[in-house]
């Protein structure tokens, strides 16, 4: 893993605003020519998922278990400036259990946000999830770090749209899930930006009325023990890769058993903290 790690971890301001909010986001993350390098990727990838699902042009897609489909997608895997947030939020017996890839074509000619409103639909991640944990607010089990290919840096780019603090409760914050409750934000977000989110803040995709198509790539992080949100077609990766990444990708050495009581090999992550940043820093 990228020994840079070390100089990104969470910061106080970060899990503040993560508890406070249920996401920051951070700028500068990607550099422009790897930016230009996943474009193609992303691209190609739903040029193909549109015509194998016969989506038009001009609609949201949303591809699932993205991940396995370009080499180039695996080095956001475990990114320096943002895995390092992710271990920080949860702690070390994380993996990836879900990929998906939106993409928000220009809503077109004859469209404006005045007009046509912002297309949303309010959600809390996960499915079964939130019907099968009782509590309120319920526990967070997953978290998602969201790469920003494209620039919204205003509103009405596709932004990612979210009600700061809704996390702490299953109730939704308003009365209609496609209209804009008062106290929900459009975050901005800049081309090689990252917004990274609890997955039980109450948040949206929306409309594009930018002149250019809204790619954005979502990691997501849960503990082990959680099945895969997707189809994880991850396995012509691992003999490549080294032993955290392999543990990212959902690898176990010792067996199943491994997932909720691991043993050292099954999370090289949790070495490679203490390694690094000391016994101190490892988390439960």
């Amino acid at each position: 893993m990228d020994p840079r790690c070390v100089d990104y971890l969470v910061t106080e301001a970060e899990r503040l605003a993560f508890e406070r909010d249920g996401f920051f986001v951070l700028e500068d993350v990607l550099p422009d020519d790897l930016v230009e390098e996943l474009i193609p990727a992303v691209d190609a990838a739903d040029a193909e998922y549109r015509r194998a699902e016969n989506i038009e042009p001009d609609k949201r897609t949303n591809l699932l278990d993205f991940i396995g489909k370009d080499d180039i997608f695996l080095e956001l895997l475990d990114w320096y400036k943002t895995i390092p947030k992710v271990w920080g939020l949860m702690n070390w017996n994380i993996n990836l259990y879900h990929s998906h890839m939106i993409v928000t074509p220009p809503a077109g000619p004859g469209k404006s946000l005045e007009q046509d409103g912002l297309g949303l639909g309010w959600h809390q991640d996960s499915g079964r999830l939130n019907m099968d944990f009782e509590t309120d607010p319920r526990p967070m089990v997953s978290l998602k770090v969201a790469f920003f290919l494209s620039d919204a840096s205003e509103p009405g780019r596709g932004n990612f749209t979210a009600v700061p603090g809704s996390q702490r409760s299953n109730t939704f914050p308003g009365e209609d899930r496609k209209q804009m409750p008062e106290s929900a934000v459009q975050a901005s977000v800049p081309k090689g930006g990252a917004v990274i989110f609890d997955r039980r803040v109450w948040h949206s995709s929306s409309n594009n009325y930018w002149d250019e198509p809204r790619r954005t790539l979502f990691y997501g992080y849960s503990y082990r023990w959680l099945r895969p949100r997707d189809d994880m077609t991850v396995g012509h990766y691992m003999d490549r890769s080294d032993p955290v990444r392999q543990q990212l990708l959902g690898a176990s050495p010792s067996g199943g058993h491994g997932y909720t009581s691991p043993k050292p090999e099954d999370v090289p992550l949790r070495g490679w903290i203490e390694e690094h940043l000391g016994e101190e820093a490892v988390v439960r």
